[in-house]
């Protein structure tokens, strides 16, 4: 796995994205280089950048705040996904 993030090998099976979490999705995707990492890995996303990846993506600013909401889930599962795959790689 890749230590900033995922990569196509990570994944077992393609999964479809419901069009409501699109948008989601793609900033969440854009903002794979933004992990924030100490000793023991990502720690979370550098939310500094997040408006402007929001605008960039074309979010629309009264959609953000649910976008924001979303991110967070992704962040926390993907967080938990990483430690899982460091804990299992010993």
């Amino acid at each position: 796995m890749a230590m900033f993030g995922f990569s196509p090998e990570d994944y077992d099976e393609t999964v479809e994205v419901w069009p409501d979490n699109w948008p989601s999705f793609l900033v969440m995707d854009s903002m794979g280089t933004q992990w924030r990492t100490g000793a023991g890995g990502a720690t979370g996303l550098d939310y500094g950048v997040l408006p402007n990846v929001m605008k960039l993506v074309g979010i629309p600013a009264k959609d953000r705040p649910g976008v924001f909401q979303d991110i967070r889930v992704m962040e926390s599962e993907a967080i938990a996904a990483m430690a899982d795959a460091r804990d299992n790689s010993s």
